[in-house]
């Protein structure tokens, strides 16, 4: 795995309301602005999963006809506390470096997450360089807002692994194709070849339809070890915490809580990376 030289965090968003958690950064050696997504907090991954199952399609997205997806996927992103904190960390940035490179990532529920952002900085944002890379992500909406979706944010990749459960799911009915959820392009699946101990992972460029029959769709999606591995890294954490959040009282100068215990952590993303001050920080130049 690539480690991303000289990157910085300047905002951190824990809605802990809705246990949902992002943050923003910028990677200089891509020059680019990084928008990252928690994933499903792992302790409920079972019943979230199993919940995917039953998401209907029931709210029309905005300014798109047709276009249909799930209310809690949208919500997640548009009607809470991470949307605002992470659009003004976005024009901050911008103020800074120009109009750089967006990558929007997430993993998971994180996934969902990161398409909406990505679709949000193009359609309300007027963000023209955008990238979204996401890692088992679950469908998020109808035939027609996939078709939407290729167009505005044409360079998105989904990367699906083995028989990873969650991108199969909320289920495809391929006999109802305008009233099921429908994957946007492009998958790029993750697969295992050989035999033995002479095993190596292949990965695949599926293609534009979104809904490849010869990828991830060739296999039964029915394992979540696969979902929480992806390129050989771990995406859950080994013990399970809760979405309450103990801080440092000398955070607070970087932010503070609102009414319902939601944390926002923001500097100005010339000054260092974000960290606990030291006695000797005494004259940071954080904000």
């Amino acid at each position: 795995m690539h480690l991303l030289q000289g990157f910085e965090v300047i905002e951190l968003i824990v809605d802990v309301q809705h246990c949902l958690q992002a943050y923003v950064g910028v990677a200089k050696d891509l020059n680019a602005m990084v928008i990252a997504f928690r994933g499903t907090q792992e302790h409920s991954i079972q019943n979230w999963v199993e919940d995917l199952y039953w998401k209907q399609l029931d709210i029309n997205y905005p300014g798109m006809p047709g276009a249909m997806v799930h209310h809690g996927f949208y919500y997640a992103y548009h009607n809470t506390t991470i949307r605002p904190g992470i659009l003004d960390a976005v024009m901050r940035a911008k103020d800074l470096y120009g109009d750089i490179n967006v990558m929007v990532t997430g993993h998971s529920m994180g996934g969902a997450m990161a398409s909406f952002c990505g679709l949000d900085l193009v359609v309300n944002h007027e963000a023209r360089n955008g990238q979204v890379l996401t890692f088992g992500q679950p469908r998020i909406g109808n035939a027609a807002f996939a078709s939407y979706y290729s167009d505005l944010v044409p360079h998105s990749i989904r990367i699906t692994n083995g028989h990873d459960i969650v991108p199969h799911l909320p289920p495809y009915y391929p006999r109802f194709p305008q009233k099921t959820y429908h994957h946007f392009p492009r998958e790029v699946w993750l697969y295992n070849i050989g035999f033995g101990s002479l095993v190596y992972q292949v990965e695949k460029v599926c293609d534009s339809s979104g809904e490849d029959p010869s990828c991830s769709r060739s296999v039964t999606g029915n394992s979540i070890a696969d979902h929480v591995v992806y390129y050989g890294v771990g995406l859950m954490a080994e013990t399970w915490r809760s979405c309450k959040i103990v801080t440092d009282p000398r955070l607070k100068e970087y932010g503070g809580e609102d009414v319902n215990g939601n944390l926002m952590l923001s500097r100005n993303p010339s000054a260092a990376a974000l960290r606990l001050p030291s006695d000797s920080d005494a004259n940071s130049n954080f904000s």
